[in-house]
């Protein structure tokens, strides 16, 4: 059993059989040869859209890094949540999402799933009894983020897989704020692991991608089929530079992870600050939880800006080396107003939140200058 940076670098990665090289290659082929009227060669290619060599590169090792048996890669984190959704649910059923879900996930259910026919309820998903009360003989599906976005709260993952499972209901967590290097689902029960692989996985904010990784035989052989049939899959340059970034994932989650710290201890306290959320806090509901499922905190940091929107508006319109901009998980710092920004379609809704709220995705610059830039910002809020 190889350890999680051994296998970022060479799960699905053999060197080239016809050149050696060490580097998977890109298959830019839509097409492949035949031998003969159905007669795939080894490996069984036919057309992109169905399977690609470098697509398939890049699910051995995102499965890999899972502990699953099957990696699907595709064209987008929303990709992946649609085909799982179109899968998993039909009109009638019902689904439990957080209360605090990631704003796209929001709008797939509200809008696009709920005139098909599906119901939703929010739940704060790190209340095991709550999810238990929202449970109907319809409900299919419990999704699940942990740490969630913008408000980074904790649930127990393996607490939610026996309730679900109890209620003959599926698991999915989204793993895209962990990164498999902090957090591993499928082991503590859950039946799927969705990833925005733009994200931490990417980690260079260069390429748009997600992924399901699953090691339920039948599931992921459907989950193909509508993949294949609906068309949403990644290009294989876009798979390449995914698989590029897999492989440093571990050394740059241990530096997001020192720079989240510091950053966490410059904001608790602050005058400037009313709220840091974060789970590596000993005072956060969660921390305990995360301390055990999670290998350690995380890079995502939020916090409630004293003063109100327009403090937490100056704050994000102040900072220098964190790039006011939507998305995380990239090597550079980022900044966001989320009720403004990512989570603007879930204003009104049950699922809206704190109009002071800031989110802050910690990147791996040097530590001291990141701080700097946050003293100043803060000080821009207070003037």
């Amino acid at each position: 059993m190889h350890g999680f940076s051994t296998k970022a670098i060479h799960a699905g990665q053999a060197p080239d059989p016809t050149t050696g090289a060490v580097i998977t290659p890109i298959h830019p082929s839509s097409t492949f040869a035949q031998d003969g009227v159905g007669g795939l060669r080894e490996g069984g290619y036919e057309y992109s859209r169905s399977a690609n060599p470098t697509r398939t590169a890049l699910q051995e090792c995102l499965a890999a890094l899972e502990d699953g048996r099957h990696g699907v890669a595709f064209g987008s984190g929303m990709g992946a949540s649609d085909v799982l959704m179109r899968v998993l649910l039909k009109p009638g059923d019902h689904v439990v999402i957080p209360h605090d879900a990631y704003g796209g996930t929001f709008r797939l259910v509200d809008k696009i799933l709920v005139p098909w026919g599906v119901e939703y309820t929010p739940v704060d998903l790190g209340d095991v009894d709550a999810l238990r009360a929202a449970l109907r003989p319809a409900t299919k599906l419990v999704w699940c983020e942990t740490p969630t976005n913008p408000l980074l709260g904790i649930a127990d993952i393996a607490a939610l897989a026996e309730v679900a499972h109890s209620g003959g209901a599926r698991l999915v967590v989204d793993n895209t704020f962990a990164s498999p290097y902090l957090q591993n689902p499928l082991a503590l029960g859950a039946d799927v692991v969705l990833h925005s692989t733009t994200k931490y996985v990417g980690g260079h904010s260069d390429v748009v991608g997600g992924a399901l990784v699953t090691s339920d035989d039948e599931l992921a052989e459907r989950i193909l089929f509508t993949q294949n049939s609906v068309g949403s899959v990644p290009g294989p340059f876009d798979a390449w530079l995914t698989l590029r970034g897999a492989k440093t994932l571990a050394v740059r989650m241990e530096r997001h992870c020192d720079n989240a710290e510091r950053v966490v201890e410059l904001l608790t306290g602050h005058e400037a600050v009313e709220k840091v959320l974060y789970p590596g806090l000993p005072g956060h509901p969660g921390h305990e939880i995360a301390a055990k499922q999670m290998r350690r905190f995380g890079g995502m940091v939020s916090f409630l800006v004293a003063g109100g929107r327009e403090a937490a508006l100056k704050v994000c319109a102040a900072t220098e080396l964190f790039t006011l901009a939507e998305s995380l998980g990239g090597v550079e710092s980022l900044i966001e107003h989320p009720a403004a920004m990512t989570h603007a379609s879930v204003a009104g809704s049950a699922l809206e939140v704190p109009d002071n709220l800031v989110r802050l995705s910690v990147g791996i610059e040097d530590v001291e200058d990141l701080l700097e830039d946050l003293r100043t910002a803060l000080g821009a809020a207070r003037g």
